[in-house]
């Protein structure tokens, strides 16, 4: 038997003077960063994407290739964030640009030329002309037809007439409900709408001139008592079904919100929103609204506005996981997996909803409504922009810290409620209830929709994050982005700069440009990239600083720049 140790064991690391680790010990060396880590943090700090995407650009003309780094343009922050801080900075410009204008941003259509007009004539003679044919029966002919009425479409867009005199399909079947209001909705005001877009103006009692605008925000309502930290009080009656479905039906809420403001106002109410979720991850809407409006015309539009739903019931599922239909070529649907039975269409499904019948499901807004007003040209106006945009770099899931049990239970649970539940007539969770969806197809499995709502980092809702009116700057992100384009070359033309860098002379029609796949023995490494991407960026702001020391020191009136106080 071996005597103990009384000793230090030998083979053990030996502490360094200063208490750490032993020099080249393995604790010692996973200390040391990564040179790619190091590489890429530089990137960050210099706003270079850390993810570009190898581009291949050939002159036409000389044969010259060059390999350019291209910008991933990711909007969220744990896929690049050099990128999605750029992409919000952008979505912070488009809202300054158009919260307080004195102006109408986007100019009444040119009239039509004579030329469309007789395109358009010519256009109504052959739907005439269509229509005796197929009353007659000469189904060839009026293909034939068809085609001359594409020629016509043709040559009007290339006139510049926006849209097509009428629509391709002709037989479009649609499905109308009953346009009357619920008995328990409070009735709005109806108003012709202006195409004014512009909100009105306060003079003051020393004759300043004010047009104020307006930060709101909306909220769904309750679905049962929570803590400070949003978790449920009691998680057993809280209702996650009623919130999975206001989750996946709020965009069409919203939509319908802002068309009973510009009912009720009767002006076209402009609006700049952005969506993200409470700590107990309710759907939570901000709004920059362009011109003022009566706080309580507000609260009562909030209040009377509702969507219905109207799909087949979806409260008590048919199958379970264990039991589900099976899909049968003959049939060319699901069937019953114990009786071969087909299951019952989608069609076959809403035509068996009666006029008596109640909804499958109503999305209201909560009593919760902050309406505040905002001037222009002011530190409030840019904390409030930056409010706005404060969570556009991060998922759903992610806005707010999940640090507990009960919180991440509580994200389980409303995952578990958005992973059942149909989010569309194609949903396979249709299924589930004893229902094919629409445009079914074999491979439906119900509860592994690929449908965006079920993933866990939206928390149920599908659609965009950010919401903007057409007519909010009169500019798409691509005009914005080459409004920044040129106000660098307003900087660089101080000193003559503009042949190179970012805003050099733009590429010519004999320039092709080919994304380099993954595998190709053209494609460099990522590290040296982005090596070659913060080079060039140094290279920039080299130009930029010399251009700014050009013009005394400030800087050039710049179009929709990210307000300096913004959060």
């Amino acid at each position: 038997m071996t005597a103990p140790l009384l000793g230090p064991d030998p083979a053990a690391p030996v502490p360094s003077p200063g208490g750490g680790e032993r020099p080249g010990s393995r604790a010692a060396r996973m200390r040391m960063p990564l040179a790619r880590h190091v590489v890429e943090a530089v990137a960050v700090e210099n706003g270079v994407c850390i993810r570009p995407m190898p581009m291949r650009r050939t002159n036409l003309d000389t044969g010259e290739t060059q390999i350019i780094p291209v910008p991933c343009g990711a909007t969220l922050a744990s896929t690049c964030p050099p990128c999605a801080e750029k992409a919000r900075r952008l979505r912070m410009a488009q809202c300054k640009t158009g919260w307080h204008l004195d102006d109408e941003p986007v100019p009444d259509p040119d009239p039509p030329s004579d030329d469309a007009k007789a395109l358009a004539t010519l256009r109504a003679d052959l739907e005439a002309a269509r229509a005796d044919v197929l009353a007659a029966g000469d189904t060839g002919q009026a293909g034939e037809i068809d085609e001359l009425i594409g020629q016509v479409d043709d040559e009007l867009a290339a006139l510049g007439v926006r849209g097509k005199a009428a629509p391709d399909n002709r037989d479009r079947p649609r499905r109308v409900r009953s346009t009357r209001r619920r008995q328990d909705a409070p009735d709005l005001p109806r108003l012709p709408v202006d195409r004014r877009t512009v909100g009105r103006t306060f003079t003051a009692a020393d004759g300043t001139v004010w047009r104020p605008s307006m930060f709101l925000t909306l909220t769904c309502d309750t679905y049962g008592r929570v803590h400070k930290d949003g978790t449920p009080v009691d998680p057993a009656s809280y209702d996650y079904r009623r919130a999975a479905r206001d989750a996946i039906h709020f965009p069409k809420l919203i939509d319908r919100f802002w068309q009973n403001l510009r009912r009720a106002v009767g002006w076209d109410v402009q609006y700049f929103a952005a969506l993200e979720p409470q700590k107990r991850l309710a759907p939570h809407l901000h709004a920059a609204i362009r011109g003022t409006i009566p706080r309580m015309m507000l609260r009562l539009v909030a209040a009377a506005t509702y969507h219905q739903v109207w799909w087949p019931s979806a409260d008590r599922p048919v199958y379970d996981d264990h039991r589900l239909p099976a899909w049968n070529e003959n049939a060319g649907g699901y069937v019953d997996p114990d009786t071969g039975t087909p299951l019952l269409s989608w069609d076959d499904a809403l035509d068996s909803i009666g006029e008596d019948d109640e909804p499958a499901h109503v999305v209201r807004f909560g009593p919760q409504l902050r309406a505040d007003g905002v001037t222009a040209n002011t530190a409030t106006t840019g904390r409030m922009i930056g409010y706005l945009t404060k969570y556009l770099t991060k998922s759903l899931d992610a806005c707010h810290d999940i640090a507990s049990d009960p919180q991440r239970r509580h994200v389980d649970r409303l995952a578990d409620a958005l992973r059942h539940e149909p989010c569309s007539p194609t949903c396979a969770n249709w299924l589930r209830y004893g229902i094919q969806p629409r445009n079914t197809r074999p491979g439906l499995v119900p509860g592994r929709c690929k449908g965006k709502v079920h993933r866990r980092e939206t928390l149920g809702f599908g659609g965009r994050r950010v919401l903007v009116s057409r007519r909010w700057s009169g500019k798409t992100l691509t005009d914005h982005r080459h409004d920044r384009v040129a106000f660098i070359r307003q900087q660089l033309e101080t000193l003559g700069h503009t042949g190179d860098g970012p805003a050099g002379e733009p590429a010519t029609d004999r320039t092709a440009w080919q994304l380099l796949r993954p595998g190709d023995p053209a494609a460099p490494r990522r590290e040296h990239l982005l090596l070659h991407a913060v080079a060039q960026r140094h290279a920039w702001r080299a130009q930029l600083d010399a251009a700014r020391a050009a013009a005394g020191g400030g800087l050039l009136p710049a179009t929709g720049p990210p307000l300096p106080d913004a959060a």
